[in-house]
């Protein structure tokens, strides 16, 4: 009773973890399946004039919903020399957004990096679980030209010219 009592919680609280505010879209992948790919609306909280939509196929009957996932990031603002002075310059970025994608610690993320060189930034999806042999991946840009922070060099310095 007790295990019964324990798969309840874990499938309710699954559940509950895929729910989203932001779903702004819902297409039934067949009349004889429990998956669908749900799309996702994700505004950067720094850099709040880039949108993104994230698609991911979402098995509400799994205990682990499959790891293949799309991004489309956009300008759809202003993007400031403030914004980007803020974020992470690292190679590795920063996390911007994460999602449960099972009880057994998969989980969907999305990074932010900068790519100080072309003036770009990248919004690489992922899976932190590896399924068949290869972790799922997906990735965006946002160049930064025509925005208020393009070629503002107090906020594009590259590490190497830091370290010389």
């Amino acid at each position: 009773m007790k295990s019964r009592t324990l798969l309840a919680s874990a499938v309710v609280a699954l559940t509950l973890t895929a729910c989203s505010g932001d779903e702004v879209g819902d297409v039934s992948l067949g009349l004889f399946t429990t998956k669908d790919i749900k799309i996702e609306v994700l505004t950067d909280p720094i850099v709040t004039g880039v949108t993104c939509h994230i698609s991911n196929v979402v098995a509400d009957l799994d205990f682990s919903d499959p790891s293949d996932m799309g991004i489309s990031c956009r300008q759809t603002g202003e993007i400031t020399s403030e914004m980007i002075a803020e974020i992470d310059h690292s190679k590795s970025g920063e996390i911007v957004f994460k999602k449960s994608k099972s009880i057994f610690l998969k989980s969907l993320k999305i990074r932010r990096i900068l790519d100080a060189g072309s003036q770009t930034l990248m919004y690489v999806s992922y899976s932190t679980k590896e399924l068949e042999g290869s972790y799922k991946h997906s990735m965006s840009t946002v160049p930064l030209w025509g925005t208020a922070a393009y070629n503002s060099p107090e906020v594009f310095v590259e590490e190497d010219s830091v370290s010389q």
